[in-house]
């Protein structure tokens, strides 16, 4: 659980974990101790005196100090620092309580509290890489450093004890990162699809109903710009907007309804190629240069060309758009490991941040002014459909690279 995340649900769980582990370690220590230091050694003849050395009732009054302090944290809602103080006060506490016993004497080491063990094998449930570590490196480093102290060689038991059960907490804590993954990523393939599923009952609902009209629309603003040539500006401006409009319309379209793909061999090269004919005008306006790398003779892809064709013009369109005082794109087609048609589209535009490229297909979300994130979300859905994968890599004022990776042949699963 990462610490510092103020989602009400982690807090929760964490004060729940919490909890019982201040309950498990108090009820363990003292009975541990209790029956230890007093019972075992009463029953066997000890004297008062030596039932109990080292630091005395001074440590359970300590502990219970503690634990004053730890329930204050968790009312005050400082939750995620009362298991490090835990650790740290009885790490103190047991070094100075096993040098006051020992130091001085000729008795070999022979003490502990099997509240240790409980400490190590607790740490999964808290699922926290560094608070496993600190529990592990500070109980083995305590022994070790009492062994140096005391130049005895029994704290060598309990350290392969500790670094054995160490290991199999870490096993434990590495499955439980693994089921919080999946379920993390069921849970935002879930949303992604509650998304996709909102945006097609909009489209399906209002999608035709905007065409009709717009086309009419568009077909009047033209007519009425050919017959006054000279006496309107701004008809270009508007059968511009229309066209953007039916763009996204396209767009929302094309997510609401089924996708039936029908894979048919086409030539990557034909494919580009087209793509840089019908994106040649904005680049030349904007004084963008394009310069394509075929790597070799490339075979045939099983894709649905129309919408390859779609993914293309997209990102390309993007990569023009990113330069608006002009610049260089770098298109390079080629195979690799003769199973994957890979094709990267360098700009030198001005880059994304990590954390916009992390939400980038995400509906509506855009680093454009005048975008909409749907162009995106569907070149990213075409390519899924297509069994590939898209992949951004940026730099900021170093430009985007987007590389799109399809399979040669597609296979029916």
């Amino acid at each position: 659980m990462k610490e510092g995340i103020k989602n009400p649900k982690l807090i929760f769980e964490e004060r729940k974990a919490i909890i019982l582990f201040i309950w498990l370690f108090n009820f363990i220590f003292f009975s541990w101790d209790i029956f230890y230091y007093y019972f075992r050694l009463y029953f066997n003849g000890a004297s008062h005196r030596e039932i109990r050395g080292g630091l005395g009732l001074w440590m359970y009054l300590i502990l219970v100090g503690v634990l004053i302090l730890a329930i204050y944290y968790i009312k005050v809602g400082n939750i995620y620092i009362v298991k490090y103080l835990y650790i740290s006060s009885f790490l103190i506490i047991d070094i100075i309580d096993n040098l006051v016993r020992y130091i001085g004497t000729t008795e070999h080491f022979a003490t502990g509290n099997i509240v240790e063990v409980l400490l190590i094998l607790y740490t999964p449930i808290f699922v926290n890489k560094r608070y496993f570590w600190t529990v592990s490196i500070g109980l083995i480093g305590k022994d070790l450093l009492l062994g140096l102290i005391l130049e005895d060689l029994n704290v060598l038991i309990p350290v392969l004890i500790y670094l054995t059960i160490s290991v199999l907490a870490y096993i434990l804590l590495i499955r439980f990162y693994s089921y919080i993954n999946s379920l993390t990523t069921v849970y935002d393939e879930l949303r992604q699809k509650e998304k996709l599923a909102v945006i097609g009952q909009m489209a399906a609902a209002i999608g035709h109903e905007i065409r009709n009209p717009l086309s009419s629309l568009r077909g009047f603003t033209q007519l009425q710009q050919e017959r006054y040539p000279n006496t309107n500006d701004f008809y270009p401006i508007m059968i511009q907007e229309i066209d953007r409009i039916n763009t996204i319309v396209h767009d929302l379209m094309y997510l609401g309804k089924p996708r039936v793909i029908k894979f048919e061999k086409a030539s990557i090269e034909e494919v580009v190629a087209y793509t840089l004919s019908i994106t040649q005008q904005q680049a030349e306006r904007q004084g963008v240069t394009v310069e394509t790398i075929m790597a070799g003779p490339l075979p045939p892809v099983d894709c649905d060309e129309k919408q390859l064709k779609q993914v293309f013009i997209n990102l390309i369109k993007n990569a023009i758009e990113s330069m608006p005082e002009g610049g260089r794109i770098e298109i390079r087609v080629q195979v690799v490991e003769k199973q994957k048609m890979v094709v990267s589209i360098q700009d030198e535009g001005d880059g994304i941040t990590e954390e916009n490229i992390l939400n980038l297909g995400e509906p509506f979300f855009t680093t454009k002014t005048d975008g909409t994130g749907l162009g995106l979300m569907v070149t990213n859905q075409i390519i899924k459909d297509h069994k590939g994968e898209l992949k951004i890599e940026s730099r900021i004022n170093k430009g985007t690279r987007v590389i799109v990776s399809l399979p040669i042949k597609q296979i029916d699963i």
